[in-house]
């Protein structure tokens, strides 16, 4: 019997991260990448209690000996960058701990993960790496000049990605939602009508990886359907 394809997530101990590593199990062994060991540890848990496999892979994404430690000569398939933060504030607000925080999260570390599992992918032939961006990596608002700044730059490496390697047959595809219900930058509580659910996401994130082998999509967004209604 064939092997399931690998995929790695990042940030997958909880929200977004967490329900693409559990919608790509039913198909695929995920390797769950975060911080919080004990999270991750459930999340392997979840995954082998609806018949799927994973693995935790406590690690840093913002250190690049550990990522290289960690990833580098894994044979994957699929890679998916979920891990990110964000802080909300002007810039005359921002410490410099705080941008310097969310450049290496959601820049620098897509650098350093890429940089491991992609030589592998390039030498097989064949892979797809998502990255999960944001609506705000193509506007700006009061607040974001932090966190839409390193949206736009995901954007940007992307976009530049994609050109690099799909000749060598390897995918880069950019999933962009709106407003979803996590904890994500300390707003937690009750879904509101105008945000959408971790697996809203997840969801996407599969009909970009379920394309056929000659097929990219490089760039999706998602949203709510109308913010005015109440769901």
């Amino acid at each position: 019997m064939p092997s399931h394809p690998v995929s790695v997530v990042t940030g997958a101990s909880r929200g977004i991260g967490r329900a693409i590593a559990m919608r790509l199990a039913r198909t695929h062994r995920v390797v769950g990448v975060g911080r919080d060991r004990a999270a991750l540890a459930q999340v392997v848990d979840d995954i082998a209690g609806s018949g799927g496999e994973a693995e935790a892979l406590p690690l840093d994404v913002t250190d690049a000996d550990a990522v290289a430690r960690g990833l580098s000569g894994r044979a994957v398939d699929v890679l998916v960058h979920n891990a990110g933060v964000g802080v909300m504030k002007p810039l005359l607000e921002l410490t410099p701990a705080e941008w310097q925080r969310m450049m290496d999260v959601n820049v620098n570390a897509l650098y350093h993960v890429t940089r491991a599992l992609l030589p592998g992918m390039v030498e097989r032939g064949r892979g797809h790496v998502v990255i999960i961006g944001s609506i705000a990596g193509r506007s700006a608002f009061v607040g974001g000049a932090g966190y839409a700044t390193t949206k736009h730059a995901v954007m940007g490496f992307a976009e530049n990605l994609m050109l690099e390697v799909r000749d060598a047959g390897v995918k880069v595809s950019v999933v962009s939602p709106g407003s979803v219900a996590t904890g994500f930058s300390g707003h937690g509580g009750p879904r509101a009508s105008a945000q959408l659910r971790p697996e809203d996401v997840a969801a996407a994130v599969m009909s970009v990886v379920d394309t056929p082998p000659e097929v990219l999509v490089h760039r999706v967004e998602v949203r709510v359907l109308s913010p005015k209604r109440k769901g």
